[in-house]
């Protein structure tokens, strides 16, 4: 197991850090913060809270130090979170700014979810790792930890081109495979065209389909001859077929096997029967 955990502590307060001890680094999966409450600390089957209520400084802390001090410089805010360094993933509630009718920020910040990354070299192991794969899991299963050790596994005998939109999956310091090329910061519909482009990857990998433009742009490389590695939120392969925005990549056949979590992150493969 991999956890960049010293960058995790740099975007909490300092007198945050000193409660943190070997238990949270190995185990924490989530970090709460809301202003007027005490911390929450989430491992998963429980949840403990420190003797100490937030405040809005403390909240502002994390958003300047988890976006290197420019929050509204960030795209990703105006969904809702801030891709930090080292992979973790920082949830924002606050107001919102609306302009013209469209969402473009957040502002007075009240809550932050902070979710540990960790990577997991060999959790692939045992999955049949050719065609066009997708991940079916729900949040905080485990889906982006697997996609990151089978991207790995493909690249070891693939061109793989991993179009890393929030810069969660392949953060500095991780392990990448020897045929990996990253890109990183650019939405999933640009990025996919960029590397057909310009990379001729064999494969291409992305985190979290969640629209119909993601699903375009799947169905566009996989006519292009490429194999596709990704995620999606699903609970079940039923919940994963009823859902109307797949519906496109259902009735294109783009993936040859689904993988689904379980909470418990163990999984289940299915080859996909046309």
């Amino acid at each position: 197991m991999i956890c960049l955990w010293q960058e995790f502590l740099n975007i909490i307060p300092p007198w945050l850090r000193r409660e943190m001890g070997i238990q949270e680094q190995q185990r924490l999966q989530e970090l709460r913060l809301r202003v007027g409450a005490p911390p929450e600390l989430n491992y998963g089957q429980k949840s403990l809270w420190l003797n100490k209520i937030i405040s809005q400084e403390d909240v502002a802390f994390c958003v300047n130090s988890a976006s290197q001090y420019s929050p509204w410089a960030s795209e990703t805010v105006a969904q809702g979170y801030l891709a930090a360094p080292g992979g973790h993933r920082v949830g924002l509630c606050g107001q919102g700014i609306v302009r013209q009718g469209v969402l473009t920020g957040l502002r007075d910040i009240s809550s932050v979810c902070i979710r540990v990354a960790r990577d997991f070299p060999g959790a692939a192991e045992g999955i049949h790792d050719t065609g066009s794969i997708l991940i079916l899991g729900a949040p905080g299963w485990g889906k982006t930890t697997l996609l990151r050790d089978l991207i790995r596994k493909r690249a070891g005998r693939e061109c793989v081109c991993v179009v890393d939109e929030r810069g969660e999956l392949f953060p500095e310091a991780l392990p990448r495979g020897k045929r990996m090329d990253v890109m990183r910061g650019v939405p999933k519909q640009e990025g996919m065209e960029m590397a057909l482009r310009t990379m001729g990857p064999d494969c291409i990998a992305v985190d979290e389909i969640t629209s119909q433009e993601d699903c375009s742009a799947i169905l566009h490389a996989n006519g292009c001859g490429v194999s596709l590695l990704a995620t999606a939120h699903a609970g079940s392969l039923e919940d994963y077929l009823s859902r109307k925005v797949y519906a496109p990549l259902i009735q294109g056949d783009v993936f040859d096997r689904i993988i689904q979590l379980r909470r418990d992150k163990s999984f289940r493969e299915e080859r996909v029967v046309s």
